[in-house]
């Protein structure tokens, strides 16, 4: 004989409990009365503080890669650049080099008179086109001497000078901006000592 309980004696049986709570009534479309009341916490989008901390410290260790990436390259464009420039000098720098025994030899040509007419204006051309260039002729007789741009082929004394200077030039020397192509060779003449 099994007990069933009987009304009003205290046990029931109890199935599961389903509570619904959409907002939405699924087969009416409507909002439920009551929903507004339910509605979520004004700080319900918002996601707990600890996730709000580790995003933040992600954002910034992106804007930190971000930055970083972008400075190096920068530094890489500069580099790059940079580089291009040094190699159109070292060009330019070796074409001058072999232009300078034509130059030499212009300058013979001009100390005994023989650049006259025609070839005077191809001279003069030349010379220009190169000053253009950059290219910049040094060593006067006079000067003050300077072991990084002067060549001392001969070296004597005189009482005339207060400092090392160049007595006589005898071959010019040149340069493309601060990079000496032939240093300047001359006589230097330094004071007796006394």
């Amino acid at each position: 004989m099994s007990e069933t309980p009987v009304e009003g004696e205290g046990a029931q049986e109890q199935g599961p409990v389903v509570r619904d709570k959409r907002r939405i009534d699924p087969t009416t479309g409507e909002v439920r009365p009551g929903a507004a009341e339910q509605a979520a916490p004004a700080d319900a989008d918002a996601p707990p503080a600890a996730e709000t901390e580790l995003e933040l410290d992600a954002v910034a260790e992106l804007t930190a890669d971000l930055q970083r990436l972008q400075a190096e390259f920068a530094n890489y464009r500069r580099r790059v650049e940079r580089d291009r420039q040094a190699v159109a000098e070292q060009a330019l720098g070796s074409v001058m080099v072999g232009l300078l025994p034509v130059l030499d030899d212009i300058d013979r040509a001009r100390s005994h008179g023989e650049v006259e007419g025609g070839f005077k204006l191809v001279v003069d051309g030349l010379e220009t086109t190169l000053s253009k260039l950059g290219l910049q002729r040094f060593g006067e007789a006079g000067e003050p001497f300077d072991p990084t741009v002067h060549e001392a082929l001969t070296h004597t004394l005189s009482a005339e000078v207060s400092e090392p200077v160049c007595a006589e030039v005898y071959q010019p020397g040149y340069r493309v901006g601060d990079r000496v192509l032939r240093p300047a060779r001359v006589a230097v003449a330094e004071p007796e000592e006394q």
